[in-house]
């Protein structure tokens, strides 16, 4: 069960949001870093799919119009870029929902989302500084903290969202992730896809036209349907706004459980509504969490806390 809570929890940042953007090492005044401050919102759970190249999972289970039905989450484990283990994991997963089960995933045991699966949350905020970018997230009081100009250390502390690096090129934020640790209920999609500890991922944020941005949202809410009907779970997208989105496009890297780097996108358009957190009150799924680790292979581990590093 999820509470709203219509409160500044994030009130410690909103000072830096307001302010303007102050320019960042090895940026000239003439070239300043794109400015990404503001409520920015989507109303999809799922990935943008690709036309070509190694990408997301498709759903196998389709609604008579042909597009995904979201109540039954089976994804194609008879994709290319999966290797047997975590073939057989989304099998596993797949055959679940089919049941009209939930299987254990990040959202529903309260747990803290790495990337990419975090960005299926709503909305979130980005607080640009010259030495941290922040990302803040609705949902369960999640939030990123990422280290600029930076390197990893030589042996990274496994974390449940990683040890994360970013920098500025043109008009993109590269970040690096490594060292997420893996938990009872890891994965990087919907559809459970499972990852090891290697798991490398880099997202790229960047700022694109509003067309071009309404475009890509328009075909994932053609895709998945709008979460939770038009509402979006609480988040109102302004599909008025004239101005540019953000696109997130990310590519991940795991030779435990891919056979591939493959990558995926997401794009945000501005929020309509004021900021509106979601709280994980209760778990019902504990006993599926011991489940999902046997079928890992894998001891249980510690729990799972929201930014438990």
């Amino acid at each position: 069960m999820r509470s709203v809570v219509r409160s500044s929890v994030w009130g410690f940042v909103a000072c830096l949001a307001c302010t303007s953007l102050p320019f960042w090492p090895g940026h000239s005044e003439e070239s300043s870093i794109p400015n990404f401050s503001g409520v920015w919102a989507r109303s999809t759970f799922g990935w943008e799919l690709r036309s070509s190249g190694p990408g997301p999972l498709k759903n196998l289970k389709r609604r008579p119009n042909g597009t995904s039905d979201q109540q039954t989450l089976v994804g194609d484990y008879a994709s290319p870029i999966l290797k047997p283990r975590a073939a057989e994991i989304v099998k596993e997963h797949g055959e679940i929902s089919l049941a009209g089960q939930a299987f254990p995933d990040p959202s529903n045991q309260c747990a803290t989302m790495a990337p990419p699966y975090i960005l299926r949350i709503n909305e979130m905020e980005m607080v640009q500084q010259p030495q941290t970018v922040t990302i803040l997230y609705m949902q369960d009081h999640q939030f990123r903290r990422i280290r600029m100009n930076d390197s990893h250390p030589k042996d990274v502390v496994p974390s449940w969202h990683g040890d994360s690096i970013g920098h500025y090129e043109g008009d993109a934020l590269v970040v690096d992730t490594v060292g997420i640790k893996v938990g009872p209920a890891s994965m990087v999609d919907m559809y459970g896809t499972p990852h090891s500890e290697q798991l490398h991922v880099v997202e790229r944020y960047r700022m694109v036209d509003g067309d071009v941005a309404k475009a890509s949202s328009a075909l994932n809410d053609k895709e998945y349907g709008r979460a939770d009907g038009p509402a979006a779970d609480g988040v109102f997208v302004d599909y008025g706004y004239k101005g540019k989105g953000i696109q997130v496009q990310f590519t991940l890297e795991d030779p435990v459980m891919f056979t591939t780097p493959w990558s995926g996108s997401v794009t945000y358009l501005r929020a309509a509504n004021e900021w509106e957190e979601r709280v994980c009150a209760e778990n019902i799924f504990a006993a599926s969490r011991r489940l999902s680790w046997e079928r890992r292979g894998q001891p249980q581990g510690e729990c799972e806390g929201t930014n438990g590093e």
